[in-house]
């Protein structure tokens, strides 16, 4: 695998697309839709989602409002036990990343916490159920930065961090669903 994280582009996802995948999955109000393995054939190994690259996309759908960004949905690197979220439906609050660690080792700020349970798919092959802190955060520029998290390109943070709060408070709205799905040979 080469040393390049990052797609030479951003998802360029329809909102047609986007709220068909949405709306397969119930949902018909605002959300966020993780597409995994977006970029699949682009980086990468050809025809894998691969891990430590920015090879997905995470766009949020609302009804004045559509924008893609790239992301990562695996942890960065296989480990006994990781956790990787199950395609599915989550729900996600505004919240603290790394609230439960130590600061001066781990900063502390602003992203979209896990608002219910989930469930996640460990290396070594264990379903599990529970909280366990999987984020929604900046991810970094030579690492995807996540155990288990779903990350964005830390340039483009900013934008999604501000138009996910943005929209949320317009809508008056304090948890909004997140659509996982893997993508198929679309």
């Amino acid at each position: 695998m080469s040393d390049i994280i990052l797609p030479p582009e951003r998802p360029k996802m329809t909102i047609a697309r986007a709220t068909e995948l949405i709306r397969a999955h119930g949902i018909n109000g605002p959300a966020l839709l993780g597409r995994r393995a977006y970029f699949r054939d682009t980086m990468g190994v050809k025809g894998k989602n691969d891990r430590n690259i920015y090879d997905d996309a995470i766009a949020l759908v609302t009804p004045d409002f559509f924008k893609a960004w790239n992301a990562n949905t695996d942890p960065s690197r296989y480990r006994p036990a990781i956790a990787v979220l199950r395609a599915g439906v989550w729900d996600y609050k505004l919240g603290i990343h790394n609230q439960s660690k130590d600061p001066t080792l781990h900063p502390h700020y602003e992203a979209l916490v896990q608002a219910e349970v989930v469930r996640v798919m460990r290396d070594g092959g264990k379903l599990d159920v529970g909280f366990f802190g999987i984020n929604i955060h900046k991810g970094g520029y030579t690492t995807t930065s996540s155990e288990g998290c779903q990350t964005i390109y830390p340039d483009q943070w900013p934008d999604f961090i501000g138009s996910v709060k943005r929209e949320m408070t317009r809508l008056k709205i304090a948890v909004i669903p997140y659509v996982l799905t893997e993508r198929d040979d679309e």
